[in-house]
């Protein structure tokens, strides 16, 4: 089984993402991640899936995509370079006497205090999948107290 990034892009109309998800749903197709937003062009919104599924699941996903009315393009990322992102906000339980600890472990991921509270602090990291997961990790000791994250966004590298 293959990890597949998909990128949709889409008429900015209400429901497109139900009818989207609805189509995974009943075709059995899990996502892992869905991020939705803005996308170049005024009127249309660009989705990025991310599944896995063989070669085939693919091709029949997007078979079923294309039958959506505002459904306007369709593009695997996965066999392309691609810049994938994930952002995820982490609030830590945070004993004043702890604090130097976590800023390491901060810093050390290129992460940012966004706030700070009487006991916990939250932090804002930007990365691939992994480098979130692997913050997460080396948190989890001091007591994660909340975790919001976002979904992968990506687009492909270069001019294409």
């Amino acid at each position: 089984m293959i990890r597949h990034t998909i990128s949709i892009l889409v008429n900015d109309q209400p429901g497109v993402l139900q009818r989207v998800s609805g189509l995974f749903g009943r075709r059995g197709f899990n996502i892992e991640s869905i991020t939705v937003g803005q996308s170049e062009e005024p009127g249309l919104s660009r989705m990025v899936i991310v599944t896995i599924g063989d070669d085939k699941t693919l091709e029949q996903i997007e078979k079923q995509l294309y039958k959506i009315i505002d459904v306007i393009k369709v593009v695997d990322f996965s066999l392309k370079p691609m810049v994938a992102r994930e952002l995820a906000l982490i609030k830590v339980k945070a004993e004043p006497s702890e604090r130097p600890e976590i800023l390491g472990v901060v810093e050390t991921f290129r992460a940012s205090i966004v706030d700070i509270g009487p006991g916990s602090l939250m932090v804002q990291v930007v990365g691939d999948t992994d480098k979130i997961d692997a913050m997460i990790e080396l948190l989890k000791p001091y007591g994660i107290r909340e975790l919001s994250r976002t979904g992968i966004t990506a687009l492909v590298r270069g001019n294409v």
